[in-house]
């Protein structure tokens, strides 16, 4: 099968449009996820979110959604539970592949690649979109808590039941066709290739590319820890750097303060700065100065719906 044209094309984009999709993953997670991305959504701030359904807040994040049908809400497929002192289940139950040995989803993702099949997998994520569905959300996309399904550590991925999940409902998913830099890792670029293949085989709607900056806060707990400027700066160095096409730039933005903190192991101060800086100025002027344009989910989800007719 041949590479679809450019998304930016097909999505009726000015030619040499560098367009970006502003992104809040971990909707659900905590009290202090809804509070910062429910805000975030409602004042267009970001352009979308997705939720991790089996978590224990994920009720209030889906009732939002359910009454915000305008907003562009997908579901940020999870198969892993990685703090210490808050973790979550399956919602197909403990009697699989997907838990460890005290029932909860693992900590990391390589237990997740060598121990889980695929039948579970599958009906996992298969049960969580439902959720959301029936929860009266109207699902925009799907992504992946923690790149579980993506083979990276071990090359044993779970791309396919997530390609058919996605093509049988009509929902683009997060996978960048292109990435840069990875010109020396032959392995990796013949694994994303092999991946965007089966992807557009199906239909399934993708980005360009993928980008963030990093999770954790640098020299947090330390006298060096960075300043809120400091990733001020380094996310306005990842606007001015995104090229044409489009672009997800995915952030995890919480309300910092006690609950966040007991559920967290570390990076507590970096989701209060993501927060703080999806409303400074300077990151709305840079959008601005740079021209960039600001797309959202539910436009590929119409571009790939309307092509399956």
């Amino acid at each position: 099968m041949t590479t679809p044209p450019p998304l930016a094309d097909r999505l009726g984009l000015p030619s040499g449009a560098r367009a970006i999709i502003l992104n809040a993953d971990d909707f659900g997670m905590c009290h202090a996820a809804n509070t910062a991305i429910g805000s975030l959504l409602e004042r267009g701030r970001i352009d979308s979110a997705t939720v991790m359904v089996p978590c224990a807040w994920a009720p209030e994040a889906l009732a939002f959604a359910a009454g915000r049908r305008d907003l562009d809400v997908g579901v940020h497929l999870v198969l892993t539970s990685e703090w210490r002192r808050y973790r979550w289940r399956p919602l197909t139950g403990p009697g699989t592949t997907l838990v460890d040995g005290d029932g909860f989803f693992p900590n990391e993702v390589a237990a997740v690649e060598q121990g889980a099949s695929e039948a579970d997998v599958a009906a996992e994520l298969a049960a969580q979109v439902q959720a959301a569905l029936d929860a009266g959300v109207d699902v925009t996309h799907l992504d992946n808590h923690m790149g579980s399904v993506y083979g990276l550590q071990s090359g044993r991925d779970f791309l396919r039941p997530v390609f058919e999940l996605a093509a049988r409902l009509g929902l683009p998913f997060r996978l960048p066709r292109y990435r840069e830099g990875a010109e020396a890792d032959q392995e990796l670029q013949a694994k994303l290739a092999e991946a965007t293949a089966a992807a557009d085989a199906l239909g399934v709607e993708i980005i360009d590319r993928l980008w963030t900056h990093p999770f954790e806060l640098a020299g947090e707990g330390t006298v060096q820890e960075e300043t809120y400027e400091r990733v001020r700066d380094g996310f306005l160095d990842v606007l001015r750097a995104v090229p044409p096409g489009v672009t997800e730039i995915y952030l995890h933005p919480m309300t910092d303060g006690a609950e966040l903190r007991a559920a967290v192991d570390f990076g507590a101060a970096k989701r209060g700065y993501e927060l703080r800086l999806l409303d400074d100025p300077l990151v709305e002027q840079t959008i601005d100065d740079e021209g960039l344009v600001r797309v959202g989910w539910r436009d590929l989800r119409d571009l790939q719906r309307g092509a399956a007719r």
